[in-house]
């Protein structure tokens, strides 16, 4: 069995930055992308508001129909009213910058 040495000194694979020149790639295109006016990247006061109403009602619909304060007996589709109220926070949460 061949004894193993290191023969050279140095990396065994190669890095990011010399495989993408190996490719033939350049590390940035080379584009001008201007930043964002402030305009932009400031959300809507309606935003915050909305999903934190959106939550709190989400929430709220959940722990009523477990003390069972909701019209009727406590139900599956206020469980999945108040869930589906939650996510409706989550997908307006997106919005938030």
């Amino acid at each position: 069995m061949p004894r193993r040495t290191k023969d050279a000194p140095g990396r065994v694979t190669p890095s990011a930055d010399a495989r993408r020149q190996a490719l033939g790639g350049a590390t940035s295109s080379g584009r001008y992308t201007a930043p964002l006016p402030m305009d932009y990247r400031h959300s809507s006061w309606w935003v915050p508001a909305f999903m934190l109403a959106f939550f709190a009602a989400g929430l709220l619909m959940i722990v009523l129909n477990y003390i069972s304060l909701l019209p009727s007996a406590p139900s599956n589709w206020y469980l999945l009213g108040g869930l589906g109220l939650i996510i409706c926070g989550f997908a307006i949460s997106t919005q938030y910058r």
